[in-house]
Formats: C-alpha cells, structure tokens, sequence
C-alpha cells in the first residue's frame, strides 16, 4: 500500500510542476489560480510522501518520488510545453526509469 501512496505523491508531484509551468505563462487571477494548484497539489504530495515513508526507507521513497516528478514533468514538457525531444535526453529518462524500477525491487 506505501508503494501506491508513493506513486501518488508522486503524480502530484508532476502536478504541482504543470501547474507552476502554466503559471509561469498566465497573469492575473489565472496565475493565481494556477498558483493554488500548485500550492494544493504540493500539500498532497507532502502528505502522501510522509505516508509512504512510514514504512519505506526514507531514502528509496524520496529518490522515488523525486525520480516519479522528474519523467513525469519531462514527459510534461515534451508533450504540453513543447521542449525538445532529441535521443540523449530520452536516453537518459530510460535510464532514469529503469533506476527507479530497481529500487523498487531491491528495497523490499
């Protein structure tokens, strides 16, 4: 079950880094509100991360976590935010992925 709190802190990891990108482009009260989602989703993420950390070791939860953010708002920025795409930087997130997939497996 922590391993699935982990994967939500996670999610709204890459939630509330949407939200600060498309902040980073509004004004205003849409700023504003993009603003409060980040807020919300960053308290989300704290409390679902503090969860899985009861019973998995602080470190894997957080590299975890951390790693689930970083594909998750790479994937975000090729595909809403445009950035590039070229092969060493999916290279890379391969890699990234399949560290975070062995960590599972070697913290249990």
């Amino acid at each position: 079950m922590n391993w699935i709190f982990l994967v939500i802190a996670g999610l709204f990891e890459v939630a509330f880094a949407f939200c600060l990108g498309k902040a980073k482009f509004s004004s205003g009260s849409t700023a504003l509100w993009w603003l409060t989602g980040f807020l919300v989703s960053l308290i989300i993420s704290m409390i679902f991360l503090y969860k899985a950390t009861q019973t998995l070791p602080i470190g894997t939860a957080y590299a975890v976590w951390t790693g689930i953010g970083a594909v998750g708002t790479v994937l975000l920025g090729i595909f809403i935010f445009k950035e590039p795409a070229h092969f060493w930087r999916l290279f890379f997130l391969t890699t990234l992925i399949i560290s975070l997939i062995g960590l599972k497996f070697v913290s249990e």
